[in-house]
């Protein structure tokens, strides 16, 4: 299959100018150079070099992040913004925005920054205009931090509602029942005397309301400035755009709540919908039902308290979270895991692949309404991988089995033979027979095929990753694209389809699998040329400390590319850890996906996807 060059630069039609260079350049920071920040230094000026360890281009003149921006899209050609978040430096009295711009060919990202005050002051100008993938990014940096994007097409919060009180990951707000910044918290270890928060505090839930904030007396709408925008923009499509005389039907537009409480939204997600007759001519997404902070909380947590919580991430691909967080530990801490470890972590990915992937055709053929005999039959394959994660690890999903440095236990001569036997026989017979009875099934390829259609620009766009990426001909996997592990030792391909639909997104997730198998048989004969019990470098401990430093490390999850941009401060916890989840950017694309097509479509460009909420909303 011939792989795929680069697109071109993305152009919207509707570009705002370029904003004319002040005589005064912006003052740029740099530790490490590279071609990239190179052309940087010649194009904006004479840089100054940040001390080590922190990576990254400091841009100091703010009203410049759009020039930047832009400058890296065309001139250097990094046509993805992979990742955008913040952190709060308190003692320094500022907030830092970070960007990771990415090359399509492949390659590290670029890393720049921009800084502004913690107060009112706190103000950027969107990159959205060139970098569409950035909208809901800078959406919940708003929500989260507070920093505010000038010409941001729509900069509402995006996981907690309207009339919240607050920031919450910023270092000075504290949540309910507040105790200390990090844990082990002196209530619990090591004396052990713990008493309730709540049982302590007297007034009661220890909650704390901004000064002329009265919960009590909150009466607005949160939906008001959704509904707002729906109703104040054009129709984009459908029949009221045809004379009345052509369509014989003059039809009202009307505005209806898909979820949170839908069986096809794949869990508490809401999507708002304008219809003209049955066609969707709007779309926009209310996310946030089931955001439970999972930052903040890990962000209190130690190093390795936070191994475990990476599995309530996208719960259905636990091994493959876990990986990519200790990955960005072990390079914070400069450690190598051993060589049988490598194979033992590649090997549970790998299995954890096919097996998303099984629950991810069958829940599509769920949503287009076969629901038991294929759904259900293709789901229970995904079983056997799961007996086998249970007899390794102890646990069929919440894993907890990666440590810093290698694994937390070894693998069994038989259990490795239970997984020769799925990989070797049962599941190939598996693949087989699902590609037999659903391929070319006529009622899929009606209801699939020029279905929610996205190009290889658009998707490149608004950062959408992973099969969806594939599927519309763009040859990018990390696994490839910026190797990790040892997958550099496997040979296997990267499947590329070009239909951009719902279609080929179903069919690219089974050539994925097969490839996953290939990498499989290989990890299986070279695991035993490793010495059996050699499963852990470095010291076992419950408590680590990494020097200080950031790193962002990401992984090819079944879902698409998952990232962890961790910093330390040289303590036993992180000073902020965020997750760049593929399921919440790769939604950003769903209305370009949508409207123009109609109802029952949506269900199925949804469940294309591929999405889970405990990594949309964490």
């Amino acid at each position: 299959m011939a792989d795929v060059t680069t697109t071109p630069p993305l152009t919207p039609a509707a570009r705002p100018a370029r904003p004319e260079r002040a005589e005064k350049k912006p003052v740029i920071s740099m530790a490490t150079l590279t071609p990239e920040m190179v052309a940087m230094q010649q194009h904006f000026g004479e840089p100054v070099i940040q001390p080590a360890p922190f990576e990254g281009v400091l841009i100091t003149d703010t009203s410049k992040v759009p020039d930047v921006a832009l400058f890296v899209r065309d001139e250097l050609h990094l046509e993805m913004m992979t990742n955008v978040t913040c952190v709060d430096y308190i003692k320094e009295g500022y907030l830092e925005v970070v960007y990771h711009a990415q090359h399509i060919t492949g390659g590290a990202p670029l890393c720049f920054k921009a800084r502004v005050p913690r107060d009112e002051r706190a103000v950027l100008p969107s990159i959205t205009p060139y970098y569409p993938g950035a909208e809901f990014q800078e959406r919940e940096i708003y929500d989260l931090y507070g920093v505010r994007f000038t010409n941001h097409p729509d900069l509402r919060r995006i996981l907690l509602w309207e009339g919240f009180a607050g920031h919450p990951m910023r270092k000075d707000w504290h949540e309910a029942y507040y105790e200390q910044e990090n844990k082990p918290y002196d209530s619990r270890w090591p004396a052990g005397h713990h008493k309730l928060a709540e049982e302590r505090v007297p007034w009661g839930d220890n909650v704390q309301y901004p000064p002329g904030f009265d919960p009590t007396a909150y009466h607005g709408n949160p939906d008001e400035g959704l509904y707002n925008t729906m109703m104040s923009e054009a129709p984009t499509g459908g029949a009221a755009d045809i004379p009345f005389s052509e369509t014989g039907i003059r039809t009202d537009e009307l505005i209806v709540n898909m979820g949170p409480q839908h069986p096809s939204t794949h869990g508490v997600l809401r999507m708002v919908v304008k219809l003209d007759g049955e066609t969707i001519t709007d779309l926009k997404l209310v996310l946030g039902y089931l955001h439970r902070n999972h930052e903040q909380i890990a962000e209190r947590n130690t190093w390795l308290h936070n191994i475990p919580f990476t599995d309530r991430l996208d719960y259905l691909c636990g091994m493959a979270n876990e990986m990519g967080y200790v990955i960005g530990v072990e390079r914070l801490m400069k450690l190598q895991p051993t060589e049988r470890a490598e194979y033992l972590r590649v090997i549970m990915a790998e299995l954890t692949r096919i097996q998303s992937h099984f629950w991810s055709i069958g829940f599509l053929l769920n949503d287009l309404g076969a629901f038991y005999t294929p759904a259900l039959y293709f789901i229970t394959e995904r079983e056997f991988i799961l007996d086998v994660f249970d007899q390794v690890t102890g646990s069929r999903m919440m894993n907890n089995y990666m440590r810093f440095g290698g694994v937390a236990r070894d693998i069994l001569p038989e259990q490795l033979a239970r997984i020769r036997l799925l990989v070797n026989e049962r599941l190939p017979r598996a693949i087989d027979e699902l590609e037999r009875l659903l391929s070319d099934n006529e009622i899929l390829r009606a209801r699939t095929i020029g279905v929610g259609y996205m190009s290889a620009e658009r998707n490149i766009a608004y950062s959408v990753t992973g099969p969806l990426l594939r599927a519309s001909g763009v040859h990018y996997d990390i696994r490839r694209a910026d190797p990790y592990s040892i997958y550099n030792r496997f040979n296997f391909d990267i499947p590329v389809l070009y239909g951009g639909d719902v279609f080929d997104r179903y069919r690219i997730r089974i050539l994925e699998m097969r490839q996953s198998l290939r990498i499989l048989e290989q990890a299986l004969a070279q695991i035993d040329q490793t010495k059996p019990g050699d499963i852990q470098a470095g010291r076992k401990a419950y408590i680590h400390r990494a020097p200080a430093g950031e790193v962002y490390s990401r992984v090819e999850t079944p879902k698409g590319e998952l990232g962890f941009f961790l910093v330390s401060d040289g303590g036993q916890n992180a000073y902020r850890y965020h997750v760049r989840s593929s399921s919440f950017i790769n939604l950003g694309a769903v209305k370009e996906m949508t409207v123009g097509q109609k109802v029952a479509d949506a269900v199925i460009i949804l469940g294309s996807l591929d999405i889970v909420l405990g990594e949309v909303d964490r």
